[in-house]
């Protein structure tokens, strides 16, 4: 008669317990763009067109990018900042929904490479050729709307530590 009480008991806990679980529902979490600097596109002494940048500088930051957005304004973008200049040849798109153009800016704050319009979720690694210590990402389209190229240089501006 106690084993089955107790199992009585222990099927109730468990009926409650799943029960309680199924009222709740899971919300994913909203990632919202931080702007912590603006960034300069320049051709030659003339400003092209100016972005606000959020930055990826931590390991973390930079493992995660722009990861689960669901979107980005035309004028925004993430800054990769890393400390040495090198290829890049880490980056992918997993968990990422947006389309993206990269841009490769060098030591100097030249932009040595650019790969377009990588597609969302795809783990490919996405390859440059050119040392780089800085990595730009902006929507897709952005590189072709205003005809950036190899010729351009960057300067940016942090306002937030």
């Amino acid at each position: 008669m106690k084993i089955f009480k107790f199992s009585v008991l222990v099927f109730l806990c468990l009926f409650f317990a799943c029960k309680n679980n199924k009222d709740k529902t899971v919300k994913p979490i909203e990632i919202t763009f931080e702007k912590e600097g603006e960034l300069y596109f320049i051709d030659k002494n003339d400003t092209i067109k100016t972005i606000a940048i959020e930055l990826a500088k931590s390991d973390y930051e930079q493992q995660t990018g722009l990861m689960h957005r669901s979107s980005m304004e035309m004028d925004q973008g993430m800054l990769f900042m890393y400390q040495d200049e090198r290829p890049r040849p880490t980056f992918y798109m997993k968990n990422t929904q947006i389309p993206l153009d990269l841009i490769y800016i060098n030591a100097e704050k030249q932009i040595v490479e650019i790969n377009k319009n990588a597609q969302p979720y795809n783990e490919n690694p996405i390859r440059a050729e050119q040392p780089a210590q800085y990595v730009l990402e902006v929507n897709a389209g952005f590189v072709n709307q205003y005809k950036l190229s190899d010729s351009l240089s960057v300067e940016f501006k942090i306002l937030k530590q």
